[in-house]
């Protein structure tokens, strides 16, 4: 099949690669789109694995307030240079960070930080449950294991799925730019504020 230039503006406005990336991408996908943008996102990620432990210490601290002061997120999202953090990309990036924050309510940023006795307690409520649903004791421990990994997804910022596209998830998000702006991005910590809570607590 013909790789066109129309077809490769289209892809290249869709995932901000190079031409001679994205017509690479269009002749191993014969021409579909989808696997083209399937093929780039696999190559930017390979990319982004290798920039992911260089050192970032500029960025940018975004506040985000949500239903009329309701919600409040403060995120701050670091990069390599002074001059990727002052771009609309990555400006763009840590709003969306935030309104994740915002909308999710993640408690912890990366796995590692959530502490063990937190998933001892959900284990245990988790296999608690499973006897009283009558499981049978050979498959208890696979279903405290799916349960474990939901409650990952829904706690961690890095794994919960992107609120604008659920088939990627924060992680795979970063990585995406990661590997178009060509510098390591880290979020390094955030906090979220709900109006009313801890009140009676």
């Amino acid at each position: 099949m013909e790789i066109t230039m129309e077809m490769i503006k289209e892809l290249r406005a869709a995932t901000g690669a190079g031409v001679l990336d994205c017509r690479t991408a269009l002749q191993q996908a014969g021409g579909d789109f989808e696997k083209a943008v399937d093929f780039l996102r696999q190559k930017g990620l390979a990319k982004a694995a290798k920039r992911a432990d260089r050192e970032a210490s500029e960025g940018v601290i975004e506040l985000y307030s949500h239903g009329n002061g309701r919600v409040g997120v403060m995120v701050e999202v670091n990069c390599e240079t002074d001059f990727v953090a002052r771009s609309e990309k990555f400006r763009a990036l840590a709003h969306e960070i935030a309104l994740q924050i915002a909308a999710a309510a993640p408690r912890y940023i990366r796995e590692e930080e959530i502490p063990e006795e937190v998933l001892k307690r959900e284990a245990d409520v988790a296999r608690k449950r499973a006897l009283e649903e009558g499981k049978p004791e050979k498959v208890i421990d696979r279903i405290v294991e799916g349960r474990l990994k939901k409650f990952k997804d829904e706690i961690v910022l890095l794994r919960q799925p992107y609120i604008r596209d659920e088939n990627i998830t924060v992680e795979q998000l970063l990585m995406e730019h990661i590997a178009s702006l060509g510098e390591n991005i880290v979020v390094r910590r955030f906090v979220r504020w709900e109006l009313g809570e801890h009140i009676g607590d």
